[in-house]
């Protein structure tokens, strides 16, 4: 039996990324997957890039592979959702399995790349806790029947691409044997120094938003 009802939000994401999912979600429905799968399967997906992250203390080029893993993550959250409104099978709970997964995967990431020895581990805990709140002011607008904000900066995605790219450059320097550090931090502390701080612009803004739609 399906489902017709509809999520009261969703997350606006780029036609090129969904564009990459529209085969396997045929794929998925076809074979009767659930969507709920996918879900979990994201934290796997996290689980493993922050084991990754953590390490290429010894092993840099794990860093790439971690952003692979960190890449599968926010693919498969994206999917999750293309597959439940494609099987008919969205629901309120299936809005909880959906989200609170991306909170335990942010968390299992950014704790990875704490103890990597390529940052100072406050550097990226404060970044876990820093994406958990962002996430946390989206849903209010939600709690209070709004919208769910997904503005700002730093929304899920972009925390993830700048993680990768200050990974990936890291890596780089790291192998060819130049300097990762600049002005007494590394080059991961100074990308999570702009996650982090964007991550303020973001929470400004959907405060902001908020209320100026409450009036």
């Amino acid at each position: 039996m399906t489902s017709t009802y509809e999520p009261s939000s969703r997350r606006p994401i780029a036609d090129l990324f969904r564009k990459t999912a529209h085969a396997a979600v045929r794929v998925a429905v076809r074979a009767g997957i659930h969507p709920d799968v996918f879900s979990y399967a994201s934290i796997v997906a996290a689980a493993i890039s922050g084991w990754l992250f953590w390490q290429s203390t010894t092993h840099p080029r794990y860093l790439a592979v971690a952003v692979a893993f960190a890449l599968l993550r926010l693919w498969l959250n994206m999917f999750d959702g293309m597959v439940a409104l494609a099987a008919g099978k969205a629901s309120k709970k299936g809005e909880i399995i959906n989200d609170l997964p991306d909170r335990v995967s942010d968390v299992l990431i950014f704790v990875g790349v704490a103890h990597s020895g390529w940052c100072n581990p406050f550097s990226a805990y404060w970044v876990a806790i820093a994406a958990l709140i962002v996430a946390y002011v989206g849903l209010f607008g939600q709690a209070v029947r709004v919208q769910r904000e997904f503005s700002g900066v730093m929304a899920k995605p972009w925390r993830i691409v700048l993680l990768s790219i200050g990974a990936l450059v890291t890596m780089f320097l790291v192998l060819t044997g130049r300097p990762f550090w600049f002005r007494g931090f590394m080059l991961l502390d100074w990308t999570l120094f702009a996650i982090l701080l964007g991550c303020v612009q973001t929470v400004i803004v959907r405060i902001s938003r908020i209320f100026k739609a409450l009036g």
